[in-house]
């Protein structure tokens, strides 16, 4: 949520922000805007909206001219999304300019406090706190007005300012909230996430919580809260820089539907050898899987969905019971946790608030935890036991498409591996799994070849109010996206429900010509699916039906049909899900929605 952005060098400033704003706005945002500094004075010109606003704004201006500055997108928490409370924000007289990602809990005491001394404030937001609350402690001394600030403020924060009597210096600091430095020669760079700097470097510091970071054209320190300085190794960046690139395709989120066989083959390869998995981040042994009192999932969003996922897979094949929460639900409920339980942590940026909140929570509880995570280094990675990478490469649009599948990935390989420990599975069916598994790619790239087929599907239902999914068991959990995947793109109203519980309630929002997608592909479950369409049907829904191969006798009871190969009925949420996304990203299309920046989402939610 939210992005910054700095650069402190011997170029103008104003156009590498922008160029580092525009690459993240995949981040979520509603108002955008840019500082410079030139001659001991910064300008600031901020606006609700687009970045493109933002772009005519400082054109209507004449530009702003210097060599050092900040920039900023934000997701609008404290106040609307306004001019006045869009970022950067000024302390004090002016001479200190801020930005600000997270949330400031302790907001109201120190605005009180800060009003008492003679600040006014002008916006609705936390962030001015921070801005006025760094004047207050500045006494000339950088260092010390940010550690001061740091042992003031609760909550969460990456935060970058520009002090006007320190030409050439930005001072930045993290906590709960991801920000890099970007190193290069004779200029330095600050960004939330590593595309808004990868056009000018490949050499990286990726900041801890607690750390400060200063940074001039010609240097970079780092320290900790007592003021210590801090050794860190460099991260070099290996993806190519066209990896956070359209390459040709309208949306970002049109390119990562198609790279889907290759993250899925790219996470299934390195951890199949000769028909076995083999998991070597994973350190549990086989002693101890057995000795597993329950797995414990965790994750937000569509990381939930595979999440609720695992949970049928992990009980179905290696026996051992699961719960799956939402993150931000598991650790205000007090969760019971015993010894030789773990957690399992789902997050595809390995920033995600909550979910980090609920690790740390289970770790506390004496849980072992693992994560799956698609972004290497990041917090949630950094604070597990066990971190399990996908290799989606970076995805850009806010709607998941390669990075759920890449987590399936890994949940099918845990689910093998533990299997396999508890005595489960013999050696010859592990051969035939891991044999199907690595079949998963190809059968997608036949799946993307039906583009045509569900854009006319798009056309026929896109003046629909309301889409309902309805599924049994795995079919139920991959409902579940399908139908999150169509709300959040198209703006269109879409549940998902367990089919069995129609007739308990939700049966009385059908109504004649009611788009009803039915996903049916479980054999031991095909039947009692069967039975719910035919109850949606006699009350005038229009049922798109969606069933493997073999499932012939559904084409009398469903208005479509779209089939998907036969594969292990565990691994078919892999099949299920590509044709659900294709279908809502052209929803989307036609619909004239902004398919990549969805209204009102942000692709890393760092806030709680």
């Amino acid at each position: 949520m939210c992005g910054i952005v700095g650069y402190v060098g011997e170029n103008s400033a104003s156009p590498i922000l922008i160029d580092g704003l525009k690459k993240l706005e995949y981040r979520g945002y509603d108002s955008a805007g840019i500082a410079v500094s030139e001659n001991g004075k910064t300008d600031v010109v901020k606006t609700k909206g687009r970045i493109k606003n933002l772009e005519e704004k400082l054109e209507e201006v004449g530009g702003l001219s210097g060599t050092v500055g900040i920039g900023h997108t934000r997701w609008a928490t404290h106040g609307a999304p306004t001019d006045v409370n869009a970022h950067p924000h000024k302390g004090g007289n002016g001479r200190i300019t801020l930005v600000h990602n997270g949330i400031i809990e302790n907001y109201i005491e120190l605005k009180t406090m800060l009003q008492k001394g003679g600040y006014v404030f002008v916006s609705e937001t936390d962030t001015e706190v921070l801005a006025h609350l760094f004047d207050y402690y500045y006494k000339g001394d950088l260092l010390d007005a940010m550690v001061n600030v740091m042992k003031t403020v609760r909550g969460s924060y990456a935060v970058a300012i520009l002090a006007d009597d320190k030409p050439g210096t930005i001072i930045a600091a993290r906590k709960d909230s991801p920000l890099i430095v970007g190193l290069g020669d004779g200029e330095n760079f600050l960004a939330s996430d590593i595309p808004a700097v990868l056009k000018y470097t490949r050499d990286c510091y990726l900041l801890e919580d607690n750390q400060i970071a200063v940074l001039t054209k010609d240097n970079v320190t780092l320290y900790d809260t007592d003021k210590n300085v801090v050794k860190k190794d460099v991260y070099h960046v290996t993806w190519d820089v066209e990896a956070a690139e359209k390459c040709g395709y309208e949306h970002f989120m049109q390119k990562e539907i198609a790279e889907q066989p290759k993250a899925i083959h790219d996470t299934l390869s390195p951890r199949i050898k000769d028909g076995r998995v083999s998991i070597p981040e994973l350190t549990l042994t086989d002693e101890e899987i057995k000795n597993i009192g329950k797995i414990h999932i965790v994750a937000c969003g569509s990381a939930w969905h595979v999440g609720m996922t695992a949970k049928y897979i992990f009980e179905d094949m290696a026996r051992i019971p699961c719960e799956t929460d939402l993150a931000s639900e598991f650790r205000y409920r007090d969760p019971i946790i015993k010894k030789g339980d773990i957690c399992i942590v789902i997050s595809q940026s390995g920033e995600t608030a909550d979910t980090l909140a609920a690790l740390r929570e289970a770790k506390s509880k004496g849980a072992k935890v693992i994560s799956i995570v698609n972004v290497v280094a990041s917090t949630i990675a950094r604070e597990s036991d066990d971190v399990i990478y996908t290799m989606a490469g970076p995805e850009i649009a806010v709607a998941t498409t390669k990075a759920f599948s890449a987590q399936l990935a890994v949940v099918y390989l845990l689910a093998l591996r533990f299997s396999k420990a508890v005595g489960l599975l013999p050696e010859e069916r592990e051969k035939e799994l891991t044999k199907e598994l690595m079949c998963l790619p190809s059968q997608i790239e036949d799946l993307l070849n039906l583009t045509d087929e569900l854009k006319t599907l798009a056309h026929k239902y896109v003046g629909s109010d309301d889409v309902f999914f309805i599924g049994r068991g795995l079919d139920y959990a991959i409902s579940l996206e399908g139908s999150l995947k169509l709300k959040e793109i198209s703006y269109i109203h879409s549940e998902a429900y367990a089919a069995g519980e129609l007739k308990h309630g939700t049966i009385s929002l059908i109504e004649e010509g009611t788009p009803v997608f039915a996903v049916a592909t479980q054999d031991k479950l095909f039947e009692k699916t069967l039975g719910n369409i035919k109850e949606v049907k006699a009350r005038g829904a229009s049922v798109i039906a969606l069933v493997t191969d073999k499932h012939a006798s559904v084409s009398e009871f469903a208005d479509e049909v779209i089939r998907v190969p036969v594969t292990d009925g565990n691994f078919l949420p892999s099949l299920n899900v590509i044709p659900l996304q294709i279908f809502a990203y052209y929803m989307a299309v036609l619909r004239g929605c902004d398919v990549d920046k969805p209204r009102n989402l942000a692709k890393s939610v760092t806030v709680e």
